[in-house]
């Protein structure tokens, strides 16, 4: 006879055997699910989890490829190339006595859309009441164009927000959409207006992969393992990490929700001051290190991709601005590195312009500081950058036109990638200067047809005008700085100077966080990059100049 204890043992034994089996069910990641767009043109990864050294058959489109999961249980194999297809068609994935059918699959273009909010910001966000009466027009485009678009061979999978400090996930939550009056209000605008403008001109499945969080900084976004590739950089990464591990390993959630039960109860009693709010773990704040590529970049390699789309670097305008171009670089090289695709596209958007116009020229700007390092990140392979100085709000950090950035973005997609008929893709970028006497010649790239002196309204196309080019600034070894004449001299080259300055150093271009009055131009409409022309950017140094000067001023007004 079988004793009571016995039975409770074989009761554990066979529980723990489910649980064994259970675990060792076949996986596929969440984004291979229905609705799912294939990157074509290129041999398409598929990969999960099943049980240890057991066979794994995959099926789609008349290919069958077979790989045998390892030892701990991991398998992965590639499908031959694809051709763009928009016919639904299912893929199917097999193991043992498991099988996955994911339905209603397409080949076309897949890009990858990450940064903080705005390229965040929904579609339903944008369709809000636009805090400036002037961009009304925008609000009711944006509000028309949810309310209307159908287009089922356009679509995006969004990835859950979530944070892993110290620890690469293999899974994430997320889901697919297609665009239709019901769904459009969740797509990223941004991603929404670039990859509208690849469906009008491609004719083939177009689909982005949404992965971004308001107020981030480019930190969080690069991984450990590019931290670690630099001496300064892994310094950084350690001191950032070393406390925050040691607060995660000493938290007691269940003392902190009982501590917040007390406290909650005892204002609700009494409705005393304000509410308690229950304190948070500071190892799963978005800001740490790593912790977004960790749980919401990590998960999605090696998914097949074109490319990738960036819209960040507000949040860094004033931490570590003086890194963030060896920081933005380095994810850049290591996102490419990682996923395993090459040096495949990465195209970001350098910030518009945010708050009051500047009326005297400044030294130091934090903002500018982030676009002119954006720019100087075009020394990378297969880069490119949406100039949206032009598009701004000075009232809004996240300006309703995502119309333009979106279009602006695709041209160097169409033009790079796709090999469209396309004119131009950028607006002026700087590319060298020569001092002559007390002129300054700068050369740019990207001139394209000549340059001009123009004028962008909200969504229409830029006009060209008979006005002075306006806020370039210059100055000799003192640095200071004037507001400098600039007259164009060739199809690519303008003159700057002033009268003041008879030996010049420096000419910048832009640098405010709201160069209103910036018009340079090329003939086709895009606008010039935020530019200086000095080598070396002594932010420290300039920084604590400018907080000297002001801190001198308001003494001077208080006496």
């Amino acid at each position: 006879m079988i004793s009571n204890k016995s039975k409770y043992c074989v009761a554990v034994w066979a529980f723990l055997i489910s649980i064994s089996c259970l675990a060792a069910e076949l996986k596929l990641p969440t984004i291979f699910s229905d609705g799912m767009v294939l990157q074509q043109g290129i041999k398409v990864p598929v990969w999960g989890h099943a049980a240890p050294d057991s066979k794994v058959t995959v099926s789609f489109k008349g290919q069958e490829k077979e790989t045998k999961a390892d030892a701990e249980g991991k398998w992965q194999l590639k499908l031959d190339i694809l051709k763009a297809s928009s016919t639904p068609v299912s893929l199917v994935v097999s193991s043992g006595a498991k099988s996955y059918t994911i339905k209603n699959v397409l080949i076309g273009e897949v890009w990858f859309c990450s940064g903080q909010s705005n390229m965040d910001f929904t579609m339903a966000t944008l369709t809000r009441t636009a805090r400036n009466e002037k961009y009304k027009s925008i609000n009711d485009y944006i509000r028309k164009e949810t309310e209307t678009a159908a287009d089922p061979l356009f679509r995006q999978f969004t990835v859950e927000k979530a944070t892993s400090p110290f620890k690469q996930l293999e899974t994430m939550k997320g889901s697919w959409i297609s665009s239709s009056p019901e769904n459009n209000p969740a797509f990223s605008a941004t991603a929404y207006f670039f990859g509208r403008e690849l469906r009008q001109k491609l004719g083939v499945p177009v689909a982005l992969i949404k992965s971004a969080w308001g107020g981030t900084r480019v930190e969080p976004w690069i991984p450990e393992s590019a931290y670690l590739n630099n001496k300064e950089m892994a310094e950084y990464y350690s001191t950032n990490t070393a406390s925050l591990k040691k607060m995660a390993a000493e938290w007691d959630q269940a003392a902190v929700d009982a501590k917040y039960a007390t406290a909650l109860k005892k204002w609700q009693e009494t409705k005393k001051g304000r509410k308690p709010r229950k304190k948070e773990n500071s190892a799963n704040k978005q800001t740490v290190p790593s912790t977004l590529f960790n749980a919401m970049v990590k998960p999605l390699m090696p998914f097949a991709i074109k490319g990738t789309i960036w819209y960040q670097g507000e949040s860094n305008a004033n931490y570590n601005n003086d890194k963030y171009e060896k920081h933005f670089k380095a994810m850049i090289a290591s996102w490419r590195q990682l996923w395993g695709q090459g040096d495949f596209p990465f195209y970001f958007v350098q910030l518009a312009n945010f708050k009051k116009p500047v009326k005297e020229p400044v030294d130091y700007d934090g903002w500018a500081l982030i676009c002119e390092q954006q720019r100087r990140s075009l020394s990378l392979k297969n880069t490119g950058m949406a100039v949206a100085n032009d598009i701004g709000d000075a009232r809004d950090i996240h300006p309703k036109n995502k119309v333009d950035v979106g279009k602006r973005l695709a041209l160097w997609a169409l033009k790079k990638d796709y090999n469209q008929e396309i004119s131009i893709c950028s607006g002026p970028i700087y590319k060298s200067h020569e001092i002559l006497g007390t002129k300054v010649l700068i050369t740019f790239d990207y001139s394209a047809s000549g340059l001009m002196s123009g004028k962008k309204n909200l969504m229409d196309k830029t006009q060209k005008v008979d006005e002075a080019l306006s806020h370039f600034q210059i100055c000799g070894e003192d640095r200071q700085w004037k507001w400098a004449q600039a007259n164009i001299t060739s199809n690519n080259t303008i003159e700057v100077f002033h009268a003041e300055v008879t030996k010049p150093t420096i000419v910048r271009y832009a640098w405010a966080r709201n160069p209103e009055a910036a018009n340079l131009y090329n003939k086709e409409g895009l606008p010039a990059s935020v530019f200086t022309t000095e080598k070396d950017l002594p932010v420290a140094e300039v920084k604590s100049k400018s907080k000297s000067k002001a801190k001198t001023k308001r003494k001077k007004a208080k006496k």
